[in-house]
């Protein structure tokens, strides 16, 4: 009953000594080291390896070490294996901060003071209070719900956008197509929390920000292929749009001569929103494995036919 990592070697080297101290029934290997192939029953991958079932004849589930499984290759994974994605406190807490200090840099109009800084210019801006700077989270899965309760404890009016009817505490919830040109119409601050599928990919692009208030600003930490670049700067050239924070590009990294790089109103991070922590991702891969042998259903196990 072997589990297989196959992730940043670093971090594997992590995930060994963890294994080894809190189930050292179960065989753990790095990748390329697979020993015997036959007996890995479980995968925990950034990406699965070609022809999983080819090279790994036994397995049963993949475990992505990420919250998201876009970077799959679900066609090559035979129906029969299970994946899971990562539904850890480590991810959730590190989105949770990095989007506060976004939509705060926002908020209180840090783009333009580091412009006047450049420019040796001493002037203050009039403060805006958080109820009137509307908040919108596209997503309401585990990161956008967990967003959103921090948001409102700073006073931001907040809404969400999901496919499905959810219900939050204090939060405007809206829900399906017919619904997003509402939830549009109201975000000062959009933040992108989806996951990446064919629906998703490209949507943020010049219709979106066309039905947002003239002046609001972006905060992407979805992935990359969800934003049209162009678009984006057409909206910044034109006023449409103010500020943009994006933590995720299409491709990773960008160009060099790419101008999101030097763009005064485009601040972009190495896709480090979050990340998972090998110390409490083991232990939710554990519990994991101890529901599967159980025949329980797996927290954060996927529907093949949403893509996430």
């Amino acid at each position: 009953m072997t589990l297989l990592y196959k992730a940043d070697p670093e971090r594997g080297k992590q995930w060994a000594r963890l294994f080894a101290v809190k189930a050292p029934d179960i065989p753990f290997r790095l990748w390329p080291d697979i020993g015997d192939p036959a007996s890995v029953r479980y995968l925990a991958a950034w990406q699965p390896p070609d022809n999983p079932a080819h090279t790994l004849p036994n397995l049963e589930v993949i475990f992505s070490v990420g919250a998201g499984i876009d970077q799959f290759d679900l066609s090559g994974v035979p129906p029969n294996i299970t994946v899971v994605r990562m539904v850890e406190p480590g991810i959730v807490e590190g989105m949770v901060e990095y989007v506060t200090q976004a939509v705060l840099t926002i908020h209180r109009d840090l783009f333009d003071y580091a412009l006047q800084q450049q420019q040796r210019i001493w002037r203050e801006m009039p403060v805006r209070a958080a109820v009137s700077r509307r908040v919108g989270v596209l997503g309401l899965g585990m990161l956008g719900t967990a967003v959103l309760e921090r948001l409102r404890l700073f006073g931001f009016p907040c809404a969400g956008w999901s496919r499905s009817a959810h219900r939050l505490e204090g939060v405007e919830c809206h829900a399906g197509v017919e619904a997003l040109d509402a939830f549009l119409a109201r975000t000062d601050i959009l933040i992108c929390l989806l996951p990446l599928t064919d629906a998703t990919r490209g949507l943020l692009d010049k219709r979106m920000f066309a039905k947002l208030p003239k002046g609001a600003s972006l905060i992407n930490v979805g992935r990359g292929p969800q934003l049209n670049q162009q678009d984006l700067l057409d909206a910044l050239e034109s006023g449409q749009l103010h500020n943009a924070i994006l933590d995720v590009t299409n491709p990773e990294p960008l160009a060099d001569s790419h101008p999101f790089w030097t763009h005064p109103h485009v601040r972009i991070t190495p896709h480090i929103a979050s990340a998972t922590r090998p110390e409490t991702a083991v232990d939710v891969v554990l519990d994991n494995i101890r529901r599967h042998l159980d025949g329980l259903p797996m927290l954060g196990q996927i529907d093949r036919g949403r893509g996430y």
